[in-house]
Parts: structure tokens; C-alpha cells; sequence
């Protein structure tokens, strides 16, 4: 956007412009002679000088001989500009490069068929090329074609062609209506600015309000479009717009936003960004560049390098470091994907997607996988793509997982299609349980109960009264149900069948520490609420056995467990 330059109208005051209406009494004269006007023929054309057309009486003072009286039907001419009145005093001097006048009594000035402006009584200065015309009985009016400037006092400078007012004054077109304590119109160009409590006010050509409150505006009649370059407000039905550097049009009701303005909408929805171009009618924005959208009313925060918000149907899309933050629990959830969705289901479940590179993060829960939807009714968490979910010391993965979370913790974790559940011990030993399906509930971020089934897998290093291990206990059946009670085992029960070994640490085979699909990927587990954005080359350790590994051992203790 162009720099704002000084008011036009601020430097033609400051050269030395007075807002009193010329003196009516000068006109009173009883003791001179009128003559009849005589209009010269020779050099009526040039181009800064003003000329007298016509008038019914005209006298001249012996005293005052560059000083004309004219009376009834005065007409004068500056170039292609008519200037009207009942009467005049017109100063004319030899030696000067311009005359001067002081008019009284309807006032008209037109120049073609597209500018007027209509007053009371008007001074007009040859030296400034400027009139100034005053309303005494009702406010000046200048017409440009389908645009009215209304002022108590209109200054107009015709050298630049240029209408401006500095006692308040208002601007009309055929869709908008601007107000402020000091405007112009320069009508060649269509170009209006404003300065000092303006307001606009109008009609789109969508049928929505328009209600702009600033301090500075700069406006085309033709185009309709505001130029924002200080802060300023867009108030409408459906919500309001900060900014300090933006564009308006008015006509398509949209708006181009910089630095970093706000668009609140009235149903709890707020999008900034470095850049927006947002629709009012339509409700649809799209911000660039550091994009914050925020829905109060769900506790929802979504941010991104590039944002898109729709409010008619109540989605929202994130890409470039997106990230989710849903706070309606005291624990705020941290979610990436490369790109995040929301948007409400036909049922009106309220869902946010995300994926791919999925990574969140909430100081009792950890998660990464490769698509995620999230439920926000109930608070679920539905893992798909080699997911994987942290808890304290436990890792726990499968080909899908719903995490059910409640107001402050982890209430359940349900993984239907294969699931595998390790708890690290110390270096290298961990507590393992597989199987087909597993059922985990949590208390107080605790887990309580377990519940494996189908090809249910266990490795299991008890500790001992002294705190230390030193046997492990491996165990295979169809079904285990265990309860935990400070984070141990409290009781667990397998059926039908139970097989199992008991090895002591000291003979135990590495193959043996391990079941089949185990690993262990602590350094992909996020750490923090900006660790969940994805890793330049990340080191993840993965500790797995292999077929070969895995042999029996001569001098195990074999046992049953019921």
C-alpha cells in the first residue's frame, strides 16, 4: 500500500485560509454611479485568470478603481468553471496575476455538466486559485456527477481540481455515506480522503451493513474501495474487523488485511495472520503467513503458516507448522499433522483431522501416527497409521487406537486390531502384553485395569520384597484381565489355558527379554508442546528381536499360571 501523504487541505489552510464570509455591507454604495457592464474582448482566455460574463449593474468607486460592484444575474468565468451569484465585488488590478471577488446570494459554480457546487456566499482568491464557498442558510454542496461533498464551508482549489471542507462535512454516493471533521475529493480522479472521526456507513452491494469507524480513510467514489492506513474498525452483523493497514470494498463487501489485523466473528471465531483476504458476506477467509484461529466457544486454537475459515458451514483448515490446541480440559492437548481440518459432520459431530506426520502432546498422553481424527463431544482420539501412545513409563501401540480422554486425564485406551503394551522397567528390561485386542482404563492418569484378548503374549519381570528383579516371567494363553494398584500388578487372571516359563535375569538370553514385535521408540515420543512439529532427521531407537533369536533354554523352570 502506497504512503499516506499530508492532507492537501492541511498545507492550503496553512497558507493562509480564513473560514469568515466576505463582508455584505461593501456591496452598500448608494452614492455611485452605475455604468453599464462593458465585457472586453481581447485575451479572455487565459488559462488562471477570471473573467467578468456578464451582470445587470455594475458601479465603480473613484476611490476604489480596481474594485467592480456588480449586481443581479453576475456570471463570471475561470477557464471551462461558471461561477453564479446575485451580486459581487470583483478585484481587478493591472499589476497583479490574478483577480479576487467576494460573492453573495446563490452562489453556483459548474463546470461542464458533471461539477457543481452550490452555497450562500463565496471569496476567491486569484493569487491561491482557491474558492471558498460558505452555507448560510443550509450546508454548501459540491455534485460531482452521483458523488455529494456537504460542508457549512467548502474550499475548492482549482488548480488541482480539488474539494475540501475542515468544519466537518460529509460525502455521499450512491451505495456509501462518509463523515469526518476533515475530507477532500479531487473530482478527475475519484479520490476522497478523510481525516478526524470519520465514519462510514452504507449498504453493500450483497445486501450486508457497512459501518467503518477510523481516523483516517481514503476512498474512490468509482471504485468504492477504502484504504485503511490507521486502526479502524468494520463493524458488521456478522461480526467486526481491526485493522490498521487494510483495503475495503465496500461494493463486493471483501477486505485485504496486513499486519496482522483481526477479524472476530460473532459466533466466538477470531483469524489473524500477517496477510487475510476475508469475505464478509461469505464468511470464508484465508490468512497467510503466521495464521491464528481461535474458537472460543469450543476452546479451540488453530495456527499455521496458512489458514482457511469458512463460517457459513463452521470448518477451518491448517497447513505449514500447523498446530491444534484444544483447551476446553485443564490439560491443554498440542496437535500437528501437515495439514488440520475441522468441520462439523451432518450428525453435527464437531471433528478435527489431521494428518499425515501426526504428533501431539499433553502432559499425561503422547501420541504419534499417521492420520488422527479427533472427536471433540466426547473427547476421543481415533490413531490410525502405525500409531503409537505414551503414558508415564508405557508405550503402547497397534494398527489403530482410540484414546478416550476425560476432564483432566486419560480415561480409556481401546486398540481393536492388534495392541501392544510395554512399561519400562530399568535399561533394556520392560514388561510386555500383546494380543488381538486390548482394553486399558485409566484413574487418575493410572492405570487401573487391562484386558487383553486373543493370542495373548506376556513378558513379566516381577519385583521382589528387596525392590529388585531378577527372574523373568514369560506367559502365552487367549485371554488376560489384569488390575494394577500403584502402577504394579495387583492381580492378574489368563484363561483358558495358560503356558509359561520362569528365567532367572542372570541365564536369560537377550531374545528372551523381548516378545516378538516389541520396540521401544522413546525418541520419537514428543517432550513438550513444541516438540510435537516434526524433526529434522530423528533419531529413533527401535529395540526388536528376530527369529533367530529367539530359542529355548535347556535350563528353564517350566509353570502354569490360572
Amino acid at each position: 500500500m502506497k504512503q499516506w501523504p499530508l492532507p492537501l487541505m492541511g498545507l492550503l489552510i496553512a497558507a493562509g485560509l480564513t473560514a469568515a464570509p466576505p463582508d455584505k455591507s461593501t456591496l452598500s454604495t448608494p452614492d455611485l454611479t452605475p455604468i453599464a457592464p462593458q465585457v472586453p474582448a481581447a485575451d479572455r482566455h487565459q488559462p488562471n485568470r477570471v473573467f467578468l460574463e456578464r451582470a445587470d449593474v455594475l458601479k465603480v468607486d473613484p476611490d476604489e478603481p480596481n474594485v467592480q460592484i456588480l449586481v443581479g444575474g453576475v456570471t463570471f468565468r475561470r477557464g471551462d468553471m461558471f461561477m453564479y451569484c446575485d451580486s459581487a465585488r470583483f478585484y481587478t488590478d493591472p499589476s497583479l496575476p490574478a483577480d479576487s471577488m467576494e460573492a453573495f446570494g446563490n452562489i453556483r459554480m459548474e463546470q461542464g455538466d458533471t461539477l457543481f457546487l452550490y452555497g450562500d456566499e463565496m471569496e476567491y482568491s486569484g493569487m491561491e486559485q482557491r474558492a471558498t464557498v460558505y452555507g448560510i442558510d443550509r450546508d454548501v454542496r459540491l455534485i460531482n456527477r452521483d458523488v455529494t461533498l456537504t460542508s457549512p464551508v467548502i474550499h475548492y482549489a482549482m488548480g488541482i481540481n480539488l474539494g475540501y471542507y475542515d468544519q466537518g462535512g460529509t460525502l455521499t454516493d450512491p451505495q456509501n455515506t462518509l463523515s469526518s471533521l476533515e475530507g477532500e475529493y479531487a473530482p478527475p480522479t475519484k479520490e476522497a480522503n478523510f481525516y478526524g472521526r470519520v465514519r462510514l456507513t452504507g449498504i453493500s452491494d450483497k445486501g450486508d451493513t457497512i459501518n467503518v469507524r477510523t481516523d483516517t480513510l481514503l476512498y474512490n467514489t468509482d471504485t468504492r474501495i477504502a484504504e485503511l492506513p490507521v486502526f479502524s474498525r468494520i463493524i458488521g452483523q456478522k461480526g467486526d474487523i481491526i485493522t490498521s493497514n487494510g483495503l475495503f470494498n465496500t461494493a463486493a463487501n471483501t477486505t485485504t488485511l496486513l499486519d496482522r489485523s483481526l477479524v472476530h466473528t460473532t459466533d466466538g471465531h477470531t483469524l489473524t495472520g500477517d496477510s487475510i483476504v476475508f469475505d464478509r458476506t461469505t464468511g470464508i477467509g484465508e490468512a497467510f503467513g503466521s495464521m491464528v484461529l481461535t474458537d472460543s466457544a469450543r476452546s479451540v486454537r488453530l495456527e499455521g503458516d496458512y489458514g482457511y475459515f469458512n463460517q457459513q458451514i463452521d470448518s477451518a483448515y491448517a497447513t505449514g507448522r500447523a498446530r491444534a490446541m484444544e483447551y476446553s480440559k485443564p490439560d491443554t492437548l498440542y496437535l500437528h499433522g501437515r495439514e488440520i481440518r475441522t468441520f462439523l459432520t451432518p450428525d453435527s459431530l464437531r471433528l478435527m483431522v489431521a494428518n499425515p506426520e501426526v504428533r501431539f502432546w499433553r502432559i499425561d498422553l503422547q501420541g504419534v501416527c499417521d492420520s488422527m481424527t479427533f472427536v471433540q463431544q466426547d473427547s476421543t482420539l481415533y490413531m490410525n497409521g502405525d500409531p503409537i501412545v505414551w503414558n508415564e513409563n508405557r508405550q503402547i501401540f497397534g494398527n489403530v487406537i482410540q484414546v478416550h480422554l476425560n476432564d483432566s486425564t486419560v480415561d480409556r485406551v481401546e486398540l481393536p486390531d492388534f495392541a501392544f503394551v510395554a512399561e519400562e522397567i530399568e535399561d533394556e528390561f520392560y514388561n510386555q502384553m500383546s494380543g488381538k485386542t486390548m482394553i486399558a482404563d485409566f484413574e487418575d492418569g493410572d492405570i487401573k485395569r487391562l484386558q487383553l484378548n486373543g493370542s495373548v503374549q506376556a513378558i513379566m519381570l516381577p519385583e521382589e520384597n528387596d525392590s529388585t528383579y531378577n527372574k523373568i516371567v514369560s506367559l502365552e494363553s487367549s485371554y488376560l484381565d489384569a488390575y494394577f494398584a500403584n502402577r504394579d500388578i495387583e492381580r492378574a487372571h489368563m484363561w483358558p489355558e495358560t503356558t509359561g516359563t520362569v528365567t532367572p535375569i542372570y541365564l536369560a538370553r537377550r531374545s528372551q527379554l523381548y516378545l516378538p514385535k516389541f520396540r521401544w521408540e522413546t525418541e520419537i515420543r514428543p517432550n513438550g508442546p513444541d516438540d510435537i512439529f516434526p524433526r529434522t532427521n530423528p533419531a529413533t531407537q527401535i529395540i526388536s528381536t528376530t527369529e533367530e533369536e529367539i530359542q529355548p533354554e535347556k535350563d528353564e523352570e517350566t509353570t502354569e499360571s490360572d
